[in-house]
């Protein structure tokens, strides 16, 4: 296939029907006619009439507009793409509450809940890149996103539409990279929970007295651990708890401004990657064990601008305490995350497996709360269940 010609979506063409950029369809075929709009024998008129849409009817009819064999191989000189396959991946029926945006290419029914058992079955690769021409599973997938003949609207649909693999599918070529993509869940609290604990403590020693920098001695005096007052305690934990809060808080915003930033994703292969990278392969194969938790790398970045600020916002002592809360229930939230998504589990945590499940396979617009549907209680953005 030509570097020029890519794949599109019904919506990608209809976004196209003015005299300055006119796109229309047929047979499948998508064509960029804006340079022969006023040269059109039947009129420019009659061509925007039907711009951004499909025109095969229209060429047969010859009440409207009688087409020679010559017109239509002249059509044939503006093709720039296809369009994608419209049908589901997995097909139950249709979300009846979504956008119409969303409407397009739902794949559950309203009463639609996962069971506590819940794991689909897997998909069959060779068959869905044929049918898809979206993604090779049987191959590493970044360097696909990044060649992708296919537009953004055909991208968003595709990667919302779960596929399941027995074993992880493979993000980079060579090993040392992919290594650095797989994430054993215990991971994160192994790697995170004696920073947390360490932070905790250095708000406590910092709420008692003075503490030399920590690059110029990280070393904490554990042996004046018991001298410590209560009222250092107390100030510490109060700001602990804050840290909890501003997790709920981040772990919403974050979820549904960053990772769902799909309306404002630039069509362009780097965001693409980004996103992919970040949160589509989780919507693409949301049962892979590997990529359920993020990456100790990723999340160094993704918390780096937030701790800064706390450190200019507040004094050392409580943006310590702060960050401790709040790394405390991070590990919560991917250590839970991982759990809904392949754990049996007690009543609460079952009730949030089928909210977050909801969130996969039944409208990904909704149900950004992982931990707790608070925030989306807040905002309404809940998902009925």
């Amino acid at each position: 296939m030509s570097k020029r010609i890519r794949i599109f979506t019904a919506e990608d063409v209809a976004t196209h029907k003015s005299a300055t950029s006119c796109w229309i369809t047929r047979h499948g075929k998508v064509y960029d006619v804006t340079p022969f709009v006023h040269d059109h024998p039947g009129g420019d008129d009659l061509l925007l009439k039907y711009a951004g849409q499909d025109v095969d009817q229209v060429m047969k009819d010859r009440i409207e507009h009688e087409h020679s064999e010559s017109a239509y191989d002249m059509l044939e000189e503006y093709t720039i793409g296809r369009l994608g396959n419209d049908e589901n991946t997995v097909s139950d029926g249709m979300s009846l509450f979504t956008s119409p945006k969303l409407f397009f290419y739902m794949l559950f029914r309203l009463d639609w809940e996962a069971t506590d058992d819940f794991h689909p079955d897997d998909t069959d690769t060779a068959k869905d890149y044929e049918k898809n021409q979206f993604l090779d599973l049987r191959k590493p997938l970044l360097r696909q996103v990044w060649e992708a003949n296919f537009s953004k609207s055909y991208y968003l649909k595709q990667v919302h539409q779960p596929r399941h693999v027995p074993q992880s599918a493979r993000l980079f070529g060579p090993e040392i990279l992919e290594i650095l993509t797989r994430t054993t869940w215990y991971v994160v609290p192994a790697f995170w929970t004696p920073i947390t604990l360490y932070l905790f403590f250095r708000s406590l020693f910092q709420f008692t007295g003075p503490l030399p920098n920590f690059f110029a001695q990280p070393a904490l005096p554990l042996h004046a651990l018991s001298a410590i007052p209560v009222e250092s305690i107390f100030k510490t934990m109060l700001c602990f708890f804050t840290g909890n809060i501003i997790w709920t808080i981040l772990e919403y915003t974050l979820h549904r401004f960053l990772f769902h930033i799909d309306d404002v994703l630039p069509d362009h292969p780097v965001f693409l990657v980004l996103h992919f990278s970040m949160h589509g392969i989780h919507h693409y194969l949301p049962m892979d064990r590997l990529r359920l938790v993020m990456p100790p790398v990723l999340f160094i970045i993704l918390q780096a601008p937030f701790t800064r600020l706390a450190h200019i916002l507040f004094p050392a002592a409580v943006a310590n305490g702060i960050i401790s809360g709040a790394f405390t229930f991070y590990i919560l939230y991917d250590c839970m995350h991982y759990a809904l998504h392949h754990s049996m589990l007690p009543n609460y945590m079952r009730e949030m497996k089928k909210y977050h499940l909801a969130h996969h396979y039944k409208n990904f617009e909704l149900g950004f709360g992982v931990t707790s549907k608070i925030w989306d209680v807040v905002f309404n953005t809940l998902i009925p269940v």
